[in-house]
């Protein structure tokens, strides 16, 4: 995979808290802000997902279904923000 340099303008005090945190992890600040940008947007991902399956489940269905779709809207509501 080939890495790309960038420059990003943050808060000094975040910046600072970035540092602290890298050095407490003991991973590059490179490190740290690529697996937070990941993490972020992996979240994203699975957020908008989540939209799409409530989506789905909010189609009008019989008590049966409505008690299978409330159990598995908790599950994937679990899942998609990462709690499983």
């Amino acid at each position: 995979m080939t890495n790309i340099k960038t420059a990003v303008s943050i808060n000094e005090s975040l910046f600072k808290r970035a540092e602290d945190l890298a050095y407490k992890l003991e991973i590059t600040r490179s490190k740290l802000v690529s697996t937070a940008l990941e993490d972020y947007i992996r979240q994203y991902e699975n957020k908008q997902l989540l939209k799409q399956i409530n989506k789905t489940y909010d189609n009008k269905t019989s008590s049966d279904e409505q008690a299978y779709q409330m159990r598995m809207k908790k599950y994937h509501k679990r899942f998609a923000e990462g709690e499983w």
